[in-house]
């Protein structure tokens, strides 16, 4: 054959072609089919056999198993001279008991009669105290006699079974007398070794009955600065409850609480019942902070979680901004505005971002912003609010701008009503992503300025919180993001409907868990989650409840942050990178470009719009009963709020007989079901609602009245 190409040359011979038929016959003999190694087969099948255990499955398992194997032969020595000691403690106090005959005793003490049957407990004393000396004489004898003919041999083998005897007399064990010290010390570090003691932690915090037990599906393990179990709780028990008794457990452990992580499990691999605890060894935010990454990032993109903080374990806990909105609450002096500041940070480094800047503090802290913000003021005068007012009728304008562009594009370039990655940066669109941050807005929503606005009487105060609301709920889907700090969350101060449409929350230490779940959601301190009892010298760290998916996990309904630490200089920094950027790719614009003029404001159309959505569900009258219903559970009818609300409760607030309310609320759609509560007198089943039953109700009433969409934007 042709070496180059393959073919059979032109003067080939009959016979070379047979011949090279047969060579090719040979050359196209298919290789027999390996065979499996014993090694894979036995692989295989360790990973597949349910008779093998899922901890020897695990690399990293095997590995801690071995560690934990090799630490407890070294400990052995001791664990046995130590059982050794409480062995002969505890004979002693049996001999002790035995030989001052205390049964005879204590009976005759109970039936009054200890002065008549003194001299036989003094005769049966007398005798126990000779059988011991004979005994003790008997003993010694014998081991001489022995001693003489074996040697010294005898003594080893007796002092060794003697002392093996004692060890097993002397191991630990629940109401044995002797066998476990009053004083047991802190338990930190003694439940890594010994689970045992980990299963007393949960029974002294009565997160599990005396009788019960723990089930470990990965024992303890060494995760950065701390301890990582995974375990199982006793059917019917909740790892919810674990997490709203931390500070119990932490105490059972001997830790202080913000040491002890304690994690839900959840996805294929966990259930209601599974819990992850992580306990720190030291204090995990007693070290000082760190610096944020953003200082060494060149550029940002805006669609990307911005690096917020660490947990208690180190981890990294980014943010999400687009499609959702931001409120920090905090009393003064807690990082507040440091918290809010790293919000901005990642969008101030996106060149194709456009900033609203409101610094109702009236200091320097937002000041560098003014070099790349869109729009900035920084003052606390009726002006200021005024101007904050037109500020959100230009954007209350731009969002209705944008959704009137979208339905004239294409399902390529707009597959739905929401803004794109792409759509934020195709100037001939002209929507980027927009972000406004109004710190102290305490300020503004309690302006007393009067207004007329369409010839309706209002305060600026009671318009910026209707302008606000407005945008936190049509705004997201626009590419518009609202940030806002306060020092006073309060009910009075921020509405419920304005806190009912933020969807992510970050509350730093506040005075009182009212105030706590002003900023984090009704309930929230029931479910573990209170930052009031933050302590005063953990600066920056607060509770982060998330809208959406972050870095600690997309199921995560809240976690304790520690911020990055950002000062004067760093933020300066940022935003003059973030200048330098927009000045690259031409995006500086309004106040950072030298452009102070006013917004163009269409009044009318906004006003008829804020006012559709603030009062579209009064227009629409809810009946009776499910009109009190929603009144009386307020914030807890959102989402993220209470999943059941028990029928007794209900029937006692709004003070009407049970069988019409039942009847009435049937033909809502509102069946009655029944579900476990928690009570001063423990776990109960009651009969009651679920919340989600009422939401689908209140829906189907203003059915007809609101697209779907704005439905759900209401709920």
């Amino acid at each position: 054959m042709n070496p180059d190409n393959g073919s059979l040359p032109v003067h080939t011979s009959s016979r070379e072609l047979v011949n090279a038929v047969l060579d090719g016959e040979l050359v196209d003999e298919q290789p027999a089919t390996p065979v499996k190694s014993w090694v894979r087969r036995l692989a295989e099948w360790w990973q597949r056999s349910p008779r093998v255990p899922v901890g020897l499955k695990s690399r990293r398992l095997v590995m801690q198993a071995v560690r934990d194997f090799v630490v407890a032969v070294l400990r052995s020595p001791f664990r046995f001279a130590r059982a050794v000691v409480r062995g002969s403690l505890v004979a002693v106090r049996w001999w002790r008991s035995w030989v001052r005959v205390a049964d005879y005793r204590a009976a005759a003490e109970q039936s009054e009669k200890l002065a008549d049957k003194f001299g036989d407990i003094r005769a049966l004393t007398l005798f126990r105290w000779k059988v011991t000396g004979a005994v003790l004489a008997a003993t010694g004898v014998a081991v001489a006699a022995f001693d003489l003919v074996y040697g010294h041999l005898v003594l080893w083998i007796g002092g060794g079974v003697v002392s093996v005897g004692l060890a097993v007399l002397g191991r630990r064990k629940d109401g044995s007398p002797g066998r476990k010290p009053a004083l047991a010390g802190p338990r930190t570090l003694t439940w890594t070794m010994d689970p045992q003691v980990l299963v007393d932690a949960f029974r002294d915090a009565k997160l599990i009955g005396k009788d019960e037990t723990l089930r470990l599906v990965e024992r303890a393990t060494r995760q950065g600065d701390g301890w990582a179990v995974t375990a199982d709780l006793p059917a019917t028990r909740k790892a919810a409850d674990v997490i709203k008794n931390r500070d119990a457990l932490a105490s059972a452990l001997a830790v202080d609480e913000v040491q002890l992580i304690a994690e839900r499990v959840r996805g294929n691999g966990g259930h209601a019942g599974r819990v992850a605890l992580w306990v720190a060894d030291e204090d995990p935010y007693g070290t000082p902070p760190l610096r944020t990454p953003l200082l060494r990032v060149e550029q940002w993109d805006a669609w990307r979680p911005v690096p917020f903080g660490r947990d208690a374990r180190q981890r990294r806990v980014d943010l999400p901004l687009v499609w959702t909105s931001l409120l920090v609450g905090a009393i003064p002096r807690q990082g507040k505005t440091f918290a809010a500041r790293l919000a901005a940070a990642g969008l101030i480094l996106d060149p194709h971002t456009r900033l609203y800047v409101a610094d109702f503090k009236a200091g320097k802290d937002w000041h560098a912003a003014a070099r790349v913000a869109h729009r900035f003021m920084a003052g606390d005068e009726p002006a200021h609010v005024l101007a904050l007012a037109d500020w959100l009728v230009e954007l209350v304008a731009e969002v209705q701008g944008r959704y009137r562009r979208m339905q004239d594009l294409d399902d390529e370039t707009c597959p739905e009503s929401k803004i794109t990655p792409a759509m934020s940066r195709d100037p001939n669109l002209n929507m980027p992503v927009t972000a406004l941050f109004v710190d102290e807005v305490q300020i503004p929503l309690e302006d007393r300025t009067p207004l007329d606005v369409q010839g309706k009487k209002l305060t600026a105060g009671e318009y910026v919180g209707e302008l606000l609301t407005w945008l936190a709920r049509k705004g997201p889907a626009a590419g518009i993001v609202l940030v806002l700090a306060t020092q006073r969350p309060d009910s009075k101060t921020i509405p419920s409907n304005l806190r009912a449409v933020l969807g992510s929350r970050f509350a730093l230490r506040v005075m009182d868990w009212r105030d706590s779940n002003i900023v984090l959601g009704e309930q929230m301190n029931t479910r573990g989650y209170d930052s009031s009892r933050l302590m005063a010298t953990h600066k920056g760290v607060g509770i982060l409840r998330p809208d959406g998916e972050t870095t600690a996990g997309a199921d995560l309904l809240a976690t304790t942050v520690r911020t990055y630490y950002m000062p004067n200089e760093d933020w300066r920094t940022i935003c003059a990178r973030g200048r330098a950027l927009r000045e690259a790719e031409s995006t500086l614009s309004g106040h950072a470009a030298g452009q102070d003029d006013r917004p163009v404001l269409d009044r009318a159309a906004v006003a008829n719009a804020v006012e559709t959505v603030a009062t579209r569900a009064h227009e629409t009258k809810v009946p009776e009963p499910l009109a009190s219903v929603v009144d009386y559970l307020g914030d807890d009818i959102q989402p993220g709020g209470r999943d059941f609300v028990p029928t007794a409760e209900l029937t006692a607030a709004l003070d009407i007989e049970p069988t019409a309310f039942g009847l009435r609320m049937g033909e809502f759609g509102c069946r009655p079901t029944r579900d476990r509560i928690v009570t001063d007198d423990g776990v109960r089943q009651v009969r009651g609602y679920l919340i989600a039953d009422l939401r689908a109700a209140l829906a189907s009433v203003w059915d007809g009245t609101v697209d779907g969409e704005a439905v759900e934007d209401d709920l």
